[in-house]
């Protein structure tokens, strides 16, 4: 596994060693000596979740607040989404700025987004299977969100709003200017 820093350095990329033939592929997706080595720290992920969308689905800006903050180890399965993931640790040098990158089936990339981020994603294909491991259980009390669409925040989602497909949760979120941060 190749761990790429991004801009925001806490966010990794995950980049697996695919061995491919003429019968298929085999890649480890997850390999926790390697990844808590690199990282500095423990993750106890408890639960993987999975997800089927259609092109347009927009999923997020989601995230939960402490006790219950989630880090989130993210993936595609079929298809290609665009992944963000915004800083909303209020001390951090890059508060409200984000990272996006592109995950699909084709390139096996992974996103690790630490406890203290909201989260989306975006699906650029006609379908997309989406996957991911979290370190804590939801809580209904403790979930927050950003709208999609903040203009403080100004992210690219690659598609116009009117091919955007969202929930009505998601529509009438609050701005970022208005959430509760880390």
């Amino acid at each position: 596994m190749n761990f790429i820093k991004t801009k925001i350095s806490d966010i990794i990329i995950c980049e697996p060693k695919v061995h491919e033939d003429e019968r298929g592929y085999f890649f480890e997706s997850f390999k926790k000596e390697s990844f808590e080595k690199f990282i500095g720290h423990a993750v106890n992920f408890c639960q993987d979740n999975e997800a089927k969308s259609t092109k347009g689905v927009l999923r997020g800006l989601h995230y939960q607040l402490p006790p219950f903050a989630q880090s989130k180890l993210v993936r595609v399965i079929k298809g290609s989404v665009l992944d963000i993931a915004v800083d909303i640790r209020k001390k951090s040098k890059t508060f409200g700025k984000y990272v996006a990158v592109e995950l699909s089936e084709t390139n096996k990339k992974q996103l690790f987004v630490p406890q203290g981020f909201a989260h989306g994603y975006v699906v650029l294909s006609k379908e997309a299977i989406f996957a991911y491991k979290v370190d804590n259980y939801y809580n209904k009390s403790s979930e927050r969100g950003i709208l999609f669409n903040d203009k403080m925040l100004q992210i690219d989602w690659q598609l116009s709003e009117d091919e955007i497909l969202i929930s009505e949760k998601d529509k009438v979120q609050k701005s970022f200017n208005e959430a509760d941060y880390f």
